[in-house]
């Protein structure tokens, strides 16, 4: 069976600049990569890629065995295709982006119901269409503990609960793999840990998921794999255990110098 994730020689320059080079990784499903590095190390620039918010100069990205990009095969690259392919992904970005005018399960919802509008039977079944959306978003609000802020809006919420709504929103469209960007930097350090807690629960049900994150013990301990990137290029990948507690590379136990102790 083929991995449920395969990125292949993913490189991506910046006018002179080349900030992606050569990067190559493998997920099976229902396993969690987080990937750690500096600011400015790539990590965020490979996410995008995945998601298809930057178009990779060189490389093929698939997803159950289906080629969803090849930068050498335009026909990978047409808008209809790409935005087909994005719903393989889910999101999750450092500064929640919500939208301020809708509720929390409204935020859920929105994606899910503008999708069910191109549905061939979606006049027909409106009514059913809706509260079955509806539904879906509340059991995944009341599975991340907002049960009880459903009809609140984003000005209403905590930064932590933002951001629960974030990944809430994410699930809704069911991706193959859930990607998270930072998702507790802009968080109080009071907060961190709710969030962490969430992502730690869907590990635990085994959702595949890509992980960047400045946390090095939930890196460690939530990860089936760890990839350590710097300059653009991965420096050392593999058991969580091995690459944060015994790294083979120096610039991977410079890097974690930095958090001994903490």
């Amino acid at each position: 069976m083929a991995p449920i994730l395969e990125v292949k020689n993913i490189e991506k320059h910046f006018g002179d600049t080349q900030v992606l080079r050569d990067i190559s990784f493998s997920l099976e499903k229902g396993q969690a990569v987080s990937i750690i590095g500096s600011s400015g190390s790539g990590k965020t620039t490979l996410l995008r890629c995945l998601n298809f918010l930057e178009t990779p100069d060189h490389g093929t990205i698939l997803v159950g065995g289906e080629v969803l990009f090849d930068a050498s095969d335009p026909a990978t690259q047409l808008e209809r295709e790409i935005r087909r392919k994005r719903l393989h992904f889910g999101l999750v970005f450092q500064s929640f982006n919500l939208f301020p005018q809708y509720t929390a399960l409204e935020n859920v919802t929105l994606a899910p119901e503008l999708l069910a509008r191109e549905r061939p039977d979606y006049k027909q079944n409106r009514r059913r269409i809706h509260d079955g959306i509806r539904a879906e978003g509340e059991a995944l609000l009341e599975q991340i503990g907002l049960a009880d802020r459903m009809g609140n809006y984003p000005h209403q919420l905590s930064g932590g609960q933002c951001q629960r709504v974030a990944i809430a929103r994410a699930l809704a469209l069911r991706p193959d793999i859930l990607c998270f960007d930072e998702p507790t930097s802009a968080l109080d350090p009071e907060l961190t840990g709710e969030v962490l807690r969430v992502i730690r629960a869907l590990a635990e049900q085994k959702t595949t998921m890509v992980i960047v994150t400045h946390e090095m013990a939930f890196a460690r301990d939530v990860a089936d794999q760890v990839i350590f990137m710097d300059g653009g290029v991965i420096v050392e990948q593999g058991d969580p255990e091995q690459v944060i507690n015994r790294p083979r590379e120096e610039r991977t136990r410079q890097f974690l110098s930095r958090f001994a102790g903490r």
